[in-house]
């Protein structure tokens, strides 16, 4: 891999991670009005996922087609699962820590978690879609 290839990849994987992290956010804070907080993180978690594998195939990675479309996304839901214990467990220690956070405390917590979260999630998806 080249140094030019990689660091057009990290610049079209961040942009697909912002527009997913926003999603997710709004996600979360919609279905919070209606649901305990780790089910809302696990849904909006894994919704903004499937979009954002999706997406990182395409525009990221540059694959095309159906070859490899289900190891992709069963890959893609290996690093999700890293992804939602990262998250889940900040969610979990913020309840323990405060026991009735706001949803900004909630949400704070969340962002600062998916920051780590998304380097896990870079480093699978290149391990899972760059060129062999």
């Amino acid at each position: 891999m080249s140094g030019r290839w990689y660091r057009s990849v990290l610049v079209r994987f961040y942009l697909v991670g912002g527009a997913s992290a926003l999603a997710y956010v709004v996600l979360f804070v919609l279905l919070r009005f209606v649901m305990p907080s780790q089910l809302a993180n696990v849904l909006a978690l894994l919704i903004s996922a499937i979009a954002n594998t999706a997406v990182n195939r395409r525009f990221t990675f540059g694959v095309r087609g159906t070859d490899d479309v289900m190891r992709h996304y069963l890959q893609g839901l290996a690093v999700f699962a890293l992804g939602l214990a990262v998250t889940g467990g900040a969610l979990w220690l913020l309840h323990i820590w405060i026991s009735d956070p706001s949803r900004v405390q909630e949400v704070s917590v969340l962002l600062a978690a998916n920051l780590v979260a998304t380097v896990v999630r870079f480093v699978g998806l290149r391990r899972v879609f760059a060129p062999t």
